[in-house]
């Protein structure tokens, strides 16, 4: 495919990112999660990037997978939404590109961001700079890349998927059936194995001070990433500081009934080599904390309890399965920058 190169100016009253005495932050993720964590994190540095997974095969996202063969767009227009500014052309573009049509035909529950991502992927034939051509419309406070550059599909070893067969195994196939599904996850792979990571992606986590990974839908959201050998052997040697951020709550189905220790030693399974630096939770959500400090510990971590949950659902973003349960962006960023300064820094900030 021919490749375009576009030059695009920035609309008036928007904002290049700060830098000078930010840190330079990736945030690793998708879905709900990663939109609550950047929704913070834009807060607080200029210097933001949103790498995304790339295996979501439902909604309008897996028809336009389906149809045109491309990455799946979703979980991408959510972050590029969540990186909309608070001011009157942030708040307009991030509705845009979220609005779902709704009719009796074939464009029935398509997200215009979707279509408009989809659309300069077929115009540049480059992933890369369509998005960031998209974040420039936007005036997004950072940069979103997708995981790989190709489409992936997450499968799942699931012991009693069949309720009736308590202890047998089954393989599920498909990330929205993986989020849903009846059973205990044990581990989850990609197809296909060993994908190739955006070279834009492991360099940014190379080059950052802080990584965060999480909040989001554990096995189909947060871990797929550990599950790209470039990108683990960027987040296993990259001089950046480590912070894993955990839900609110489990997720219906795919990580029903787990403590918030558990989580970890799902995450130490599929990554034994990969240390953090924190383990952040809301102090709220954790009933055994001297054991989520114990599991945070194996991981080389601190645990940092804070409170980040949002009264009354009040977040921009919902938490993975649907839960009621919300981060408060506000609560959230002051977490995040409370963590970036008590636990030092590599460097000067950019």
């Amino acid at each position: 495919m021919p490749r375009r190169t576009v030059r695009f100016r920035r609309p008036p009253g928007t904002r290049a990112g700060q830098r000078g005495t930010q840190p330079k932050v990736v945030a690793l993720g998708g879905g709900a999660g990663l939109s609550a964590s950047l929704t913070a994190l834009r807060r607080i540095t200029g210097d933001l990037t949103a790498v995304v997974t790339v295996a979501d095969d439902g909604g309008s996202s897996g028809r336009l997978r389906d149809e045109l063969g491309v990455l799946p767009p979703g979980d991408l227009r959510k972050a590029l939404a969540a990186l909309c500014g608070d001011d009157e052309w942030g708040r307009t573009w991030a509705e845009v590109v979220q609005h779902r049509f709704v009719s009796r035909g074939e464009l029935h529950g398509h997200a215009v961001g979707n279509l408009l991502i989809v659309a300069l992927w077929e115009q540049l034939g480059d992933h890369v700079q369509a998005l960031d051509l998209v974040g420039k419309l936007l005036g997004a406070h950072g940069r979103v890349l997708p995981m790989s550059a190709v489409p992936l599909q997450l499968q799942a070893l699931v012991r009693g998927h069949d309720p009736e067969r308590p202890e047998e195994l089954s393989t599920v196939r498909g990330q929205a059936t993986v989020a849903l599904t009846p059973g205990e996850v044990q581990q989850v792979h990609l197809v296909p194995h060993d994908p190739p990571a955006v070279t834009e992606a492991v360099r940014a986590v190379l080059d950052a001070d802080w990584v965060v990974l999480g909040p989001g839908s554990w096995f189909s959201s947060v871990i797929p990433h550990l599950l790209v050998p470039d990108l683990l052997d960027a987040l296993t040697a990259t001089k950046a500081r480590r912070v894993l951020s955990l839900n609110l709550a489990p997720q219906p189905g795919e990580t029903e009934g787990f403590s918030p220790q558990r989580h970890l030693e799902v995450l130490a399974r599929h990554a034994p080599k990969l240390a953090f630096d924190v383990v952040l939770a809301d102090k709220d959500a954790v009933p055994d904390q001297e054991s989520l400090r114990k599991a945070a510990e194996r991981l080389g971590a601190t645990a940092e309890l804070s409170a980040v949950a949002a009264v009354g659902g009040s977040s921009q973003a919902e938490s993975p399965g649907g839960s009621t349960a919300r981060h408060d962006p506000e609560l959230l960023a002051a977490a995040y920058d409370r963590i970036f300064r008590m636990h030092g820094r590599i460097g000067p900030w950019r």
